[in-house]
C-alpha cells in the first residue's frame, strides 16, 4: 500500500506558514484518559483550524475493536461516524509559529504506513520540529499539577532542552514507532508525556491536560489557552475528592503521594522562559532562519 492511497490533501490556495512545527497526538496507548487528545482539541477550539489532510481511516482499523458511530441529524438521516485521522493548520499571528496538528486515533495495523503519511506531511508543510504528546497511568496525585517529562534522540534537542535520551525497551505503541521512524529520517523530535493519576482508572483528568498544553505553551511560544480550563479542572476535582474521600485507605494512599510528590517537587527546574529561548536558538542553528520567518527529566 502507498501512502498516495490512504493520505488525501487539501493545500490548494493554502497561504505560506510561518515557520511550523507538528504536534502529533493518538487516542490508544500512548494517551491515558484521553488527556493528550483533549488538550490538542481545547487548542484547537474556537479557532479557525482548516483539515489540509485526512488519512482513510478503512485500512488501519479492525472495527471490531474501534467501533464506528451511529448517529441522526436534525432530519432524523442516519450518519455513521468512522475515526479520523486529521491534520488541522492553526495560525498564530501573535505567536512565534503556526502550528500542523494530527489528532487521531492509534491504528491497529499497516503502522509503517501510518507513520510514513505523519513524515511526508511533515515534509510537504515544511516542519522543522515534531511534538508528540501522550498520557500514561503514573504514581502521581490528582490533587498537584501532574509533571510533564520528555524525550529526544536529537542530541542537540536533549541539550538545550534538558530532555533524555529514550531509554525504555519493551512493547510500544504507534508513538514509538514514530519516534524511531523520525530519528531514521533525521527529523528532529520531542516527545512529551504526561503523568494520569492511575487510581482514577478512566475518568478525564483536565489537569493533565492542561500541563501539557502550558508547556507546549512554553516550548513553541504559541498561546494555547490552558488557563482557560480552570472551570473544567476544578469540577473534576471536586468529584475525584468525593471519590477518595469515600474510602479511607484511597485517601491515606493520596496522602502519602502528595508527601513523596512534594519532596520531589523541591528540585530546580528550568523556567518556561529558558526552555522556549533554548528552543529557538535550536531553530535558528538549525536552519538559520529562526529568528526571520523513559528515564525522562521534568520540564518546567
Amino acid at each position: 500500500m502507498h501512502v498516495d492511497d490512504v493520505l488525501t490533501t487539501h493545500m490548494e490556495g493554502l497561504a505560506p506558514l510561518r515557520r511550523p512545527i507538528m504536534v502529533v497526538a493518538l487516542t490508544g496507548w500512548f494517551d491515558a484518559s484521553g488527556a493528550a487528545v483533549g488538550a490538542l482539541e481545547w487548542l484547537l477550539r474556537e479557532r479557525v483550524a482548516p483539515i489540509v489532510a485526512t488519512i482513510d481511516c478503512d485500512p488501519f482499523y479492525d472495527f471490531t475493536q474501534e467501533r464506528p458511530e451511529v448517529w441522526m441529524d436534525g432530519d432524523d438521516v442516519r450518519h455513521i461516524k468512522w475515526p479520523t485521522n486529521e491534520f488541522r493548520i492553526a495560525r498564530f499571528p501573535g505567536g512565534a509559529r503556526d502550528l500542523v496538528v494530527l489528532t487521531g486515533v492509534e491504528p491497529h495495523v499497516r503502522w509503517s504506513t501510518y507513520c510514513e503519511c505523519i513524515t511526508v506531511m511533515a515534509a510537504r508543510m515544511g516542519c522543522d520540529v515534531v511534538v508528540t504528546i501522550g498520557a500514561s497511568a503514573d504514581a502521581v496525585p490528582h490533587t498537584r499539577v501532574p509533571p510533564v517529562v520528555g524525550s529526544s534522540t536529537n542530541d542537540e534537542l536533549v541539550r538545550r532542552l534538558g530532555l533524555s535520551r529514550p531509554q525504555y525497551q519493551g512493547i510500544t505503541g504507534l508513538i514509538g514507532v514514530l519516534q524511531e521512524r523520525l530519528e531514521k529520517l533525521e527529523i528532529p523530535a520531542i516527545s512529551l508525556r504526561v503523568g494520569v493519576p492511575h487510581y482514577l482508572g478512566n475518568a478525564q483528568h483536565p489537569k493533565s491536560s492542561a500541563a501539557l498544553l502550558r508547556h507546549l505553551e512554553h516550548v513553541l511560544g504559541v498561546p494555547t489557552g490552558h488557563g482557560e480550563m480552570s472551570p473544567d479542572i476544578d469540577r473534576w476535582q471536586s468529584l475525584h475528592d468525593e471519590a477518595v474521600a469515600e474510602d479511607s485507605q484511597a485517601a491515606s494512599y493520596v496522602g502519602m503521594l502528595e508527601r513523596q510528590f512534594d519532596q520531589r517537587a523541591e528540585a530546580n527546574l528550568p523556567s518556561g522562559d529558558d526552555l522556549a529561548a533554548q528552543f529557538e536558538a535550536f531553530l535558528r542553528d538549525q536552519g538559520g532562519d529562526g529568528a526571520e520567518n523513559e528515564d525522562e527529566q521534568p520540564l518546567a
